[in-house]
This record gives C-alpha cells, sequence and structure tokens, in this order.
C-alpha cells in the first residue's frame, strides 16, 4: 500500500479561521495539518483566495508553525508552489 502524499492546502474554517499547511486526508470537516500557519491578518488585495495563489504578502501576519487538528472545516484550497514558499518563508 502507498502511502499518501502530503500536499500544500489552505483551509478555512466556520469560525473564520484561515491556515495553511500540509495534509494528506482532506476529507469531512476536521483535518490534520502538518507545519501549520495561521493567517492572523491576510494582507491581500484579491481576498483569500490570493493567500492561496500567490501567498502571504508583505502586509500579511502569519503565525507560528505548529502540527494539529482543524475542525468545523468549511473550505480546503489547493496553493501554488509560488504561494507555498512564501507560506514557508513568512
Amino acid at each position: 500500500m502507498t502511502a499518501k502524499k502530503k500536499r500544500p492546502v489552505l483551509i478555512c474554517t466556520e469560525y473564520r479561521g484561515v491556515f495553511f499547511g500540509y495534509s494528506t486526508d482532506t476529507t469531512g470537516d476536521t483535518v490534520r495539518l502538518t507545519d501549520a500557519r495561521m493567517a492572523i491578518r491576510w494582507g491581500t488585495e484579491k481576498g483569500v483566495m490570493q493567500l492561496a495563489e500567490s501567498g502571504p504578502t508583505e502586509k500579511s501576519k502569519i503565525g507560528a508553525k505548529c502540527d494539529g487538528e482543524l475542525r468545523k472545516v468549511t473550505s480546503v484550497f489547493e496553493v501554488t508552489a509560488e504561494a507555498e514558499e512564501k507560506w514557508t518563508t513568512a
């Protein structure tokens, strides 16, 4: 059996939380993330999806990394390679 590959995702929760991290399974309303980071302040001009498309901006405020489980997940967005790089260096 092949292990599932972790993929970079942006997740929104029912409580308006916005998180970047890596997950192997994004089905259901609870998602486990590794190296998760919270967008404390988006700092975008094109809304939350800009964080998935091009990553945090200079105006964004990004929290520290941790592993965890997000509950009450409302949406999951694929993150581009450009955005992933900015999230990991924010």
